[in-house]
């Protein structure tokens, strides 16, 4: 069982493979994919694995390798405001990293059909929220997960600007996840084993892309064995934000702004910035894209024109002539969550700050 890319020894490495792959080829998506740890959506006792380019799954809990995950986010063109609907939501992993592109106006649902994921995602978005200061550098649309088959949305729900199907469609019911989107949106599904992208460009005109050849685990159809009705999914409505919530939004804001205004002052004055930490960079070997996503799953790229005239696979490691850092030079200091400081030295009650901050604990 192989991957895309070689294996990280951390989040930002595996990112960096990513990269140099041309999986990830846009600011945007490398930030959020950098934002959260991968490692994080992992149980415990497999965590070993997190950075390695392939999908894990244990029971109903399952992640898609990061090169799968890397196409599908270059490929929805995420811009902040836009809805998002994610079919098959699994562990919340897209969906968060999602959250963090489309904003505090944005809309981000979820469709999964086991509950125990369900409360699995749920853990994990609440474990985010509450600990990583990454949430703290964007403005998150958290997403709202319901439980259901995703091939029983109710007709009158909502259509979306960007939808996801994370299971095989078959092609009698790529009518129905087109009818999920709006002018102009874009869907990306598996389709007759191609990972495929297709944007509505009218009421009833489209253009489809093909982006990967892939084998997913099929899309399981709705079981009506027991009342002989179908159990319609209702997706959340669309709610407008409380007057609350829209000042905590603007707080933040003005508090991020005052503190970039407050680095550009002391840059101006001559203070550097501390030297970024250089990572070593290893002799890889490109692997044939092999991506177990059930039991018999494969993901190969269709075409990698970037592969014509690169003959770069083997990198060498840094020059012989810079000097070798020392072991506590190594790593470089943790960030400071600027945000979360600011926050806290503010005369204001503590419940106020603890309000700001979204009540986190770290």
């Amino acid at each position: 069982m192989g991957g895309a890319v070689s294996a990280g020894e951390d989040n930002d490495e595996l990112i960096d493979n990513l990269k140099e792959a041309q999986y990830i080829r846009t600011e945007l998506v490398e930030q959020a994919f950098r934002a959260i740890d991968r490692a994080d959506y992992y149980l415990e006792e497999f965590k070993d694995n997190a950075y390695k380019d392939l999908a894990w799954k244990h029971g109903n809990i399952h992640l898609s390798a990061p090169c799968i995950y890397s196409e599908v986010m270059e490929a929805l063109d995420l811009q902040p405001g836009l809805s998002f609907l994610n079919l098959g939501s699994g562990t919340g992993y897209l969906s968060s990293m999602v959250g963090l592109i489309l904003g505090p106006f944005g809309v981000n649902h979820g469709v999964e059909l086991h509950s125990d994921v369900i409360e699995y995602a749920k853990q994990k978005l609440d474990f985010f929220i509450k600990t990583s200061d990454s949430f703290d550098r964007f403005e998150f649309c958290e997403p709202s997960f319901v439980i259901g088959n995703c091939l029983e949305i109710s007709p009158d729900c909502t259509q979306y600007d960007r939808v996801y199907c994370g299971a095989g469609v078959q092609k009698e019911h790529e009518d129905y996840m087109k009818s999920l989107l709006k002018v102009g949106g874009i869907l990306v599904m598996p389709l007759e084993e191609k990972l495929t992208k297709i944007t509505r460009v009218g009421p009833s005109a489209w253009e489809t892309k093909k982006i990967l050849a892939v084998s997913f685990a099929p899309l399981i159809q709705p079981n009506h064995s027991d009342s002989g009705k179908s159990r319609l999914v209702h997706l959340p409505p669309v709610a407008v934000r409380s007057l609350q919530d829209l000042a905590r939004i603007a707080i933040r804001g003005t508090i991020k702004k005052i503190i970039h205004q407050e680095a550009l002052g002391k840059a101006g004055s001559g203070l550097k910035s501390p030297p970024r930490f250089k990572r070593r960079r290893l002799r890889r070997r490109r692997m044939e894209t092999i991506v177990f996503l059930d039991k018999e799953v494969f993901a190969s790229r269709i075409s990698s024109p970037s592969d014509d005239n690169n003959n770069s696979e083997d990198m060498d490691e840094e020059r012989p002539d810079e000097e070798e850092a020392k072991p506590s030079e190594l790593k470089p200091d943790p960030p400071v969550n600027f945000l979360r400081e600011k926050v806290l030295s503010l005369p204001l009650p503590d419940p106020l700050k603890y309000y700001l901050l979204y009540y986190r604990e770290k």
